[in-house]
């Protein structure tokens, strides 16, 4: 395949149109035109839709832009760090990331990767969803306990568990009577929590008051006294510490373990590499209290 075809091709994509292309690269756009008809003759697939006044991607077009466009780019970052002798890390790094690890860690993390990688262009997102690394066009994503994947690589950064906390003002529950409880989501959905306590293990029976979206306003409501709630320990360690919460136990289940995950097709860049060094750097024992002490910096 001729790859001054295809990133000719790549440029249009990513511009929506030959003149657009023509004016951001400053190349003749009778040229773009024409690279572009000869990578779809030897491919023999029509990569754009022409119109009357706009250029769309076909399926097969869309299809071989999002697996070349990084590509690249890459290609190009490393023929560019071969020629200046170096390897310093730049570009455009997207990550998408957990909604609570973004609001609580993520700001900081991406301020100190960007001062120590200026030519690195960050972009972060905070969503709990999944999502599609090569659709979506991200270069890493950072997950809680992700399903398994045989396309994306990865490891474990940090390790969180679950407590159940309430206010000193609350009294715990006896004789399986039922405490008012802060869940995340849509409140009457739970009846009870599993729980390991000094003597043991243990059931407390619940009803929901309320139900939020985020687990930030879920602790800031349990300290008001309304409820209790689950909590990871990074996240109120600080308040069981002061006093303003109090244990009632671990909760039974599976570990919270966030994850990087990174496709495995494709060479580990730079910037990559660069930022799992620096979440290495901030976390290096992955415990909850190394979080919970990173929080309150």
């Amino acid at each position: 395949m001729d790859l001054l075809a295809l990133s000719d091709f790549n440029l249009v994509a990513r511009h929506g149109g030959f003149g657009k292309a023509s004016r951001a690269a400053g190349r003749p756009k009778a040229t773009l035109s024409r690279r572009v008809a000869e990578l779809e003759a030897s491919l023999d697939l029509r990569l754009f839709e022409r119109g009357a006044r706009d250029l769309k991607l076909t399926e097969e077009g869309r299809a071989l832009f999002e697996r070349t466009s990084q590509l690249l780019t890459e290609l190009d970052e490393t023929t560019t760090a071969i020629a200046s002798g170096g390897h310093s890390p730049r570009g455009r790094l997207r990550i998408s990331a957990p909604l609570l690890f973004s609001q609580t860690a993520m700001g900081k993390l991406a301020a100190g990767f960007a001062l120590k990688y200026p030519e690195v262009r960050l972009e972060v997102t905070s969503e709990d969803r999944p999502v599609d690394m090569i659709e979506e066009a991200y270069d890493l994503v950072i997950r809680v306990n992700p399903e398994p994947d045989e396309s994306l690589v990865g490891r474990v950064f940090l390790r969180d568990r679950l407590v159940v906390v309430a206010s000193p003002d609350m009294t715990p529950p006896a004789n399986g009577s039922a405490v008012p409880a802060v869940v995340r989501g849509p409140a009457g959905l739970e009846d009870a929590w599993k729980v390991t306590t000094q003597l043991g293990p243990s059931t407390i029976a619940v009803t929901p008051v309320l139900g939020l979206s985020s687990l930030i306003m879920v602790r800031d409501a349990v300290r008001t006294g309304v409820g209790a709630a689950r909590l990871p320990v990074s996240l109120v360690s600080h308040d069981l510490a002061e006093g303003t919460l109090v244990n009632w136990g671990d909760v039974d289940g599976p570990e919270i373990a966030l994850w990087t995950l990174y496709p495995t097709r494709r060479l580990l860049s730079a910037r990559v590499s660069a930022f799992l060094d620096h979440l290495r750097d901030a976390f290096p024992r992955g415990t909850p209290d190394e979080l919970a002490a990173y929080l309150r910096r």
